[in-house]
């Protein structure tokens, strides 16, 4: 006699078992562009209004702003900005900072410690579409930028770090008639050593954009709580985490599903491999209106630089992307396990990646399949895309 009982409970242990044995996604990794004289920063967004994501990118040393025009299938041609321009250009924000529905580009200049846009003309093929202004020209050895209506008058600000000047910063939008000025400066956090990563999220819960900052020399992970009156209150630092050396680039997601701001971070940025509760890949978990957090290593990175979330293998959770920067320097990807408190399963894409900095994931070739770009710095000077083709 058959028994249906039984047959079921093999039926669903062969259905678990095929499950478990599922191969992961998998990615091509193609060069988007070489030839760097240093290559630091990679961005995303429809700077022709095609449909498609363009790329951004910059190269350090020698002065240029480029962006890749994305053909719509992912594969892309090379552009000028802003060229032959000393000062390092580096980390950039894409967005709307005039009102004209084109993204412009802020960027930092690091050795000159300044902060400019570039405005979208209309025509970003043509040489001389982009419209270069000074946001700001006090931002010793400017690092890090984010465009974020601060203010609420309905245009884009800029807040920043200082990695130098030991502080973070935003800057009032002046508004149409006065871009040819510098922007108003307001200090966030003066008092802060080698401020890093600049990024948003309300991590309270009040409906306001609070900022996500970090400092690696004083090894903290912060939050600053902005003031209901930006005129008559300064911005509250609170500490996420202060006892895990190098935090460097991260940004804030809703990992587990709850409807409020957790943190993604990689750490160990230029730290030897012999420093303890760093090299990681880690999430903070937001325990209630950011006033505690939990930290849920994700895996190991040596060097980490740069952590990004997004649902890679489609099944309804956020992975991780993130790169290590030293050498060799290192680029993988972290599988959600459906329970981010759980083991999560590391798939590294490249090895012997030496400098490895930004990275992103954004869909390259509309296929809605999310894909993965970054750039490395000296001793490689490439950008890369790894394709995402399934499993």
């Amino acid at each position: 006699m058959r028994c249906e009982c039984c047959a079921l409970v093999l039926s669903l242990s062969q259905f678990i078992a095929g499950v478990a044995a599922a191969p992961p996604i998998q990615f091509t990794e193609e060069r988007v562009a070489d030839g760097y004289g240093y290559a630091f920063a990679v961005g995303a967004a429809d700077l022709d209004a095609d449909g498609d994501l363009d790329l951004t990118s910059c190269d350090t040393d020698r002065g240029f702003f480029f962006w890749h025009e994305n053909d719509g299938h992912g594969k892309f041609q090379k552009h000028h900005v802003g060229q032959s321009e000393g000062g390092w250009f580096e980390r950039h924000c894409l967005g709307d900072i005039n009102g004209d529905r084109r993204p412009d580009i802020a960027v930092v200049k690091n050795q000159q410690g300044a902060l400019i846009w570039f405005e979208h003309g209309g025509q970003p093929k043509v040489r001389d579409n982009w419209k270069r202004h000074v946001i700001t020209t006090d931002l010793h050895r400017a690092y890090d930028v984010v465009l974020v209506d601060i203010n609420g008058d309905g245009r884009l600000d800029a807040a920043a770090s200082a990695w130098v000047g030991n502080h973070f910063a935003w800057f009032e939008n002046p508004g149409p008639g006065k871009y040819d000025q510098e922007w108003p400066k307001r200090l966030i956090d003066e008092d802060i050593k080698e401020t890093r990563n600049v990024r948003l999220g309300d991590f309270n819960g009040d409906g306001q954009l609070d900022l996500l900052g970090t400092a690696k020399v004083d090894n903290m992970t912060v939050w600053y709580e902005q003031p209901a009156d930006l005129n008559a209150k300064s911005w509250i630092r609170h500490v996420v985490d202060d006892k895990s050396p190098g935090p460097t680039h991260g940004h804030a997601i809703d990992m587990d599903g709850d409807k409020d701001a957790d943190i993604i971070m990689a750490l160990g940025f230029n730290l030897p491999d012999t420093v303890e509760n760093t090299h990681h890949v880690a999430w903070y978990e937001n325990l209630g209106q950011g006033k505690a957090w939990t930290k849920h290593v994700i895996g190991t990175m040596p060097q980490g630089f740069e952590a990004f979330a997004g649902d890679l293998d489609g099944d309804g959770d956020l992975d991780v992307a993130a790169t290590g920067w030293g050498d060799p320097g290192s680029v993988a990807w972290f599988e959600n396990p459906g329970d981010p408190k759980g083991t999560w399963k590391k798939h590294p894409l490249k090895d012997a990646w030496r400098r490895a900095n930004q990275i992103i994931i954004f869909d390259a070739d509309g296929n809605k399949r999310l894909d993965i770009a970054a750039t490395a710095e000296r001793g490689t000077n490439e950008l890369r895309l790894w394709r995402n083709v399934g499993r």
